[in-house]
This record gives C-alpha cells, structure tokens and sequence, in this order.
C-alpha cells in the first residue's frame, strides 16, 4: 500500500509538473522558431556587378568585382578584360569583410593592423560595401583593381546604387 500510495504521490507531481509546463508553453510559443530571410536574386546581383565595372570603366579602370550573399557567399563575379588577375580574390575578400562586419570596409581601415584584421580571408581596406534595404543585410560588394581604394569604393557604390530603388521597391 505504501509503494500505491508513492507512485500515485509521483504521478500527481508529474501530473502538476506537465500542467505548469503547459502553462509556460505559450511564451515559449511567442519566439518564433523559424526566421525568414530575405535575399538577393542572381539577376540582382548580376546588376550590381556590371554596374561596378561600368562605373570604373567609365573613369578609365579596369577592375575585379565580386558580389556576395548575406552569408559571405560569391553570387557574381566579374574581372574586366585587362585587369590584373589579383583583382578577382581581393575583391572577394572585400566583399566578404564586408558583410561579416556589416560595414563598409573603409570604416574598418583602423582594425586593419590588429589580430582580427590581420586574418587572410579579410581585407579592410576601402573598395568593400554592404548591400542593405530597410535595415536588412542582404549582400556586399567588393571591387579592386583602381590606383586608390577610394576609388574602389566609389566603383562598388555605384554597383549598389544601379539596383538601390529596385531593391527597395521589392522590400
């Protein structure tokens, strides 16, 4: 009788136990438990990339430009006829630096001399920008090969800005 009397005492703390676990569920339930993603399209990125090197040829340049995803991921990548084949895996690294930090790589120029930035998949150096519409990371640029990395950066912008109000109209 005294074990009935236990396994029914357990029960009822087990029983007790669900009850409050089922009251607590529906603030668990208040977190989502999936996050939507917005990305950016192949076509997008495609723009964005010809619009880099139409910005910098028109100033005489030719460059490499490389359009990552939110992830660091390569979605377009372009090298100009006569640019330096180095041009191609800086401005990966570029554009990857830049969405990591979600910042444009010429504001992370002061980092570059510290362990973080010392990294070999990492080039703070201007000439990297982000892809955001209304607060969201979607994406970043990279662009090298011009004389100076402002000119880089300019370049990259004017990529972003060919497909900005596009963006955002699809936001």
């Amino acid at each position: 009788m005294t074990r009935l009397h236990r396994t029914r005492s357990a029960t009822a703390v087990l029983a007790a136990a669900i009850v409050a676990g089922g009251a607590a569920t529906p603030a668990l339930a208040e977190e989502p438990m999936t996050v939507s993603v917005k990305r950016m399209s192949l076509d997008t990125a495609q723009k964005i990339a010809q619009a880099s090197i139409d910005a910098c040829r028109a100033k005489g340049i030719q460059i490499g430009v490389t359009v990552v995803d939110r992830d660091g991921v390569v979605q377009a990548q372009l090298r100009d006829t006569i640019a330096a084949p180095i041009t191609v895996p800086i401005s990966f690294k570029k554009a990857y630096t830049a969405v990591n930090f979600n910042a444009d790589t010429s504001a992370l120029a002061e980092r570059a001399d510290t362990a973080v930035g010392r990294q070999d998949f990492l080039v703070m150096s201007p000439g990297g920008v982000t892809v955001s519409v209304g607060g969201s990371l979607l994406g970043g640029v990279g662009v090298s090969g011009a004389p100076a990395g402002e000119t880089d950066e300019a370049c990259a912008k004017a990529g972003v800005d060919a497909v900005h109000d596009d963006l955002e109209m699809a936001f």
